[in-house]
């Protein structure tokens, strides 16, 4: 659609409806404010709904016709679900070259790829705050289970050099995740929570398989290659923590008594609705600022929303050995205008 602008509607509030009315997506309020954004006029490039909101069958049937992203958030603002249209399953090529690479060779090679480049990244982090680097041996034994061993290492070292940046009253003795109990790491897990999303649409978009990972682990209910693609990423949200969270005080969060199993109960700290919400507007926000590496196909810039996109593009080009090689490309923190 030349000419056209690309749209995200967004329904993050409560009681809003979205329904497609004589070719618009329609948009109202609780109020019962109204606004329309014609199909063919405004590129709608992805619609997220929030708990609390509606959808008309007629809009999502038009999101899967025409292939725009959807996802549904919890209250909270925890992604949970997204939309796919039906050919998603169609590129079979693509799935068996990324099948084929995780028996051979290529998939270890991989595995090492995305090792380095976490590394890479978080150097760039303590760069940038004048932090002691990570220093590499001259000779890196990066075999088969003895890479997660060699990435936990290296990240144990990095969280404690970032924690000193963080308020000392907010300040994590170690980074927790699945069940932490402070309030900064859970904040880390929802910030998370929200690249995950973001690797995991652009792995679907580039008819990836999400379930078959390279350097983490093949299980039931693990998408492991989104969990690969993160660790390229993570440095990005840790650099935006690192900044957001410096105005934060202790009544920015909210404890909560939680049933950690069948006969345990415990008490987990969060950020509070009205913080969370901040949080989640900057996050995405961030994800829309611009990078200085080059688009594929033009333009010296991107946003780092548009780079992960591209990056599993690049990397699908990578299993069906359309390229040579793979390297991850990696941005400085600090954003353009």
């Amino acid at each position: 659609m030349r000419g056209s602008k690309v749209r995200k509607l967004i329904l993050d509030g409560q009681g809003s409806y979205l329904g497609m009315e004589k070719g618009c997506f329609v948009v109202r309020d609780k109020e019962g404010n109204e606004k329309r954004y014609p199909l063919f006029e405004n590129e709608i490039g992805e619609v997220v709904l929030k708990s609390g909101n509606s959808v008309s069958t007629g809009a999502l049937a038009s999101l899967g016709f025409w292939d725009i992203d959807c996802l549904i958030l919890t209250q909270k603002g925890k992604p949970v679900a997204m939309l796919r249209s039906l050919d998603d399953d169609s590129h079979v090529r693509t799935r068996l070259c990324q099948y084929e690479a995780y028996q051979n060779g290529k998939g270890i090679e991989i595995a090492k790829q995305f090792v380095m480049s976490k590394i890479e990244g978080q150097n760039i982090v303590l760069s940038k705050y004048g932090l002691e680097r990570h220093v590499l041996p001259l000779k890196i034994d990066l075999e088969g289970v003895k890479l997660t061993a060699f990435e936990a290492k290296y990240s144990k070292a990095y969280f404690q050099r970032i924690f000193a940046l963080f308020p000392e009253k907010l300040r994590p003795q170690n980074r927790e995740t699945f069940l932490a109990y402070d309030g900064m790491n859970n904040t880390f897990n929802l910030a998370y929570e929200v690249l995950k999303w973001k690797v995991h649409r652009a792995i679907v978009k580039a008819k990836l398989e999400p379930y078959l990972g390279f350097l983490h682990s093949v299980q039931f209910g693990k998408p492991s290659l989104v969990c690969d693609f993160m660790e390229l990423y993570r440095y990005l949200i840790d650099d935006f923590l690192i900044e957001y969270c410096q105005n934060l005080k202790a009544r920015d969060f909210i404890v909560k008594t939680e049933r950690l199993s069948r006969k345990k109960k415990g008490k987990r700290e969060y950020l509070n609705d009205s913080k969370t919400s901040d949080l989640m507007r900057k996050l995405n926000a961030y994800f829309e600022g611009k990078v200085e590496i080059p688009r594929i196909k033009h333009g010296k810039r991107q946003t780092i929303e548009t780079l992960i996109n591209e990056e599993a593009l690049l990397f699908a080009k990578y299993l069906r050995n359309e390229r040579e090689k793979w390297a991850p490309r990696m941005t400085c923190v600090r954003l353009s205008d």
